[in-house]
């Protein structure tokens, strides 16, 4: 068995279909008990109608890079492991930089025609392990995280709402700044992705178009992903 069979082979899919199953089996439990949860809230079915449609909508920007990272993935490590590892955790950065270390360790570069069993399986390992860190974490501090809460904010939603929202702002901020000090194209593409999103946003509050607010998120990814693809290489 080579190791393109090896990737690809039905043990692999099994082993790597059981923990998506899990989480989709997670997600629909959570949606369950959420929608339980919104009436005693306060919240009518329309709202929370409205609330799961802007959610869903929101979500295909994210999910087109994404794709692209898991297509990519999946030349080097095989489909199974790609669907399973961008279905489920991590990021499209980290799973990529993971297999490569990994690799990179045995004297063989990612997505060379050099890969072998052991590289692959010491990507694959790298991926794994590197992620533990995170499930441990959330492991043990989720049920503390009510407590941190009230003791940054004091319980006063005013607080909440500012501290999530700094943030919210810091995380994609961080990921902007990386990009713009390379003054390449990922540096046209941050600037085109801001502009459009203002843009959006700007229309949707002075004509009141409330679809804009939904597809706002995505239309200014892909946009900025469109713009940038069809600038010249040398930019």
């Amino acid at each position: 068995m080579n190791v393109s069979e090896l990737q690809n082979s039905a043990v692999m899919w099994v082993a790597c279909g059981i923990p998506v199953v899990l989480v989709l089996a997670q997600a629909i439990v959570f949606a369950s008990k959420a929608w339980q949860a919104g009436p005693k809230l306060g919240l009518t079915q329309e709202q929370m109608k409205a609330g799961m449609r802007s959610s869903a909508i929101t979500s295909l920007g994210p999910s087109v890079v994404i794709l692209s990272g898991m297509l990519s993935l999946l030349v080097t490590m095989g489909g199974p492991v790609a669907w399973m590892r961008l279905s489920m955790i991590g990021s499209v950065m980290f799973e990529s930089l993971a297999a490569g270390f990994g690799t990179a360790a045995v004297g063989v570069e990612l997505g060379s025609s050099g890969m072998t069993e052991l590289a692959f399986t010491m990507g694959l390992w790298t991926m794994i392990l590197c992620s533990i860190g995170w499930v441990i974490f959330a492991t043990f501090t989720a049920d503390k995280m009510d407590k941190i809460q009230k003791r940054a904010t004091g319980s006063n939603p005013a607080k909440l709402a500012a501290l999530s929202t700094a943030a919210v702002i810091g995380a994609f901020s961080s990921f902007c700044a990386q990009n713009l000090v390379k003054l390449n194209k990922s540096s046209i593409a941050v600037i085109l992705g801001g502009a459009i999103m203002w843009l959006m946003m700007t229309i949707s509050e002075k004509n009141d178009v409330k679809w804009l607010r939904d597809w706002g998120l995505t239309i200014a990814i892909l946009g900025s992903m469109i713009i940038t693809a069809l600038l010249p290489l040398g930019m």
